[in-house]
């Protein structure tokens, strides 16, 4: 910082506010100081400055996986917010494994984030402790949780598979299964959906489960176990667009009619799911709205602008098009 100063002709208080704050520099400064900078090749001690001061200026994500694109659009809501403030997003991926996500929220608290986003709930015990005792800001999105840790944005995971259940009663089919996995999202969505049927007196056909998190192959494998088996199955919900648009590929590739011999809804509501041909019902949740949600809470908590945990209950929308 001293070069830099040196170099831009300024003192060393001002590099420091033109790093830190620099709307309060006037713009001929700063651009002389930013000018230094680039010649220098110089680069911020962030560790330094975090235990001189009290803040990393360090936001930990973490998510199951961001091989699907809704939880990428999450990570992008939730960058573009922190991005814009001054933070940076250190992002890990848990492959939904309770060990390896203890693990990763391990190593991300040793690097003494201001706060941290989770999608759902810790997959143990153990890691929902160490987040309890981090004392920073937490914001849990992607559904509802029963016993959140701080804060949450999300919507209701057993209400999004009643609305695709209620859907195709309306429609008429009686045979309609659920394809999904064992994950606890997944999990709630096969409750809402089979509760759904049995308060109309149906029976719903076993569910049949994929690995998590599901592919398109998965959701082309899922098709065909269910086609091998037989039986008078008239309609699938798939607990993502992803598995949906690998089953409705594949019926496409055997000429099965879609809705005539088999209705597919999925989740998601992602872009491929409008652009599919058929186009693709599913589930409206916008993963960009959660990302920005979560980081405006997570914002005003570090500011300590808001007293108490915030619940932000964004619904579900049942989006209907040509597959059912």
């Amino acid at each position: 910082m001293e070069d830099v100063a040196r170099l831009a002709g300024v003192s060393l208080v001002t590099v420091s506010r033109v790093l830190n704050t620099p709307d309060a520099v006037a713009a001929p400064t700063r651009q002389a100081v930013m000018e230094a900078v680039r010649r220098i090749g110089y680069v911020p001690n962030l560790t330094a400055g975090a235990l001189a001061g009290s803040r990393s200026r360090i936001i930990a994500a973490v998510v199951p996986t961001i091989a699907n694109s809704i939880f990428a659009d999450t990570v992008q809501g939730l960058s573009d917010r922190l991005e814009g403030e001054g933070y940076t997003i250190l992002l890990g991926q848990t492959g939904y494994d309770a060990g390896r996500e203890r693990s990763l929220v391990t190593a991300m608290l040793g690097r003494r984030p201001d706060a941290l986003m989770l999608v759902g709930a810790p997959l143990s015990a153990a890691t929902g402790r160490l987040l309890a005792a981090a004392k920073i800001p937490i914001v849990q999105t992607w559904e509802m949780v029963r016993r959140p840790i701080d804060h949450v944005v999300g919507f209701s995971n057993a209400a999004a598979g009643r609305v695709v259940a209620e859907h195709f009663v309306a429609r008429g089919y009686r045979h309609v299964r659920f394809v999904g996995g064992a994950d606890a999202r997944s999990k709630a969505r096969l409750a809402g959906f089979d509760a759904a049927l049995r308060a109309v007196g149906m029976t719903p056909l076993p569910a049949v489960t994929v690995p998590s998190p599901g592919t398109l192959g998965h959701g082309r494998d899922a098709l065909c176990r269910v086609l091998d088996e037989g039986g008078p199955t008239d309609a699938l919900f798939f607990s993502t667009d992803v598995l949906a648009i690998g089953a409705l590929l594949e019926c496409q590739r055997r000429g099965i009619a879609v809705p005539g011999r088999l209705a597919i809804a999925g989740l998601g509501d992602q872009d491929l799911a409008r652009e599919m041909v058929p186009p693709l019902t599913t589930v409206r949740i916008s993963g960009l709205e959660i990302g920005r949600l979560a980081a405006d809470l997570l914002l005003d908590a570090i500011a300590g602008r808001r007293g108490g945990a915030q619940r932000i209950d964004l619904g579900v929308q049942l989006i209907e098009r040509a597959t059912t």
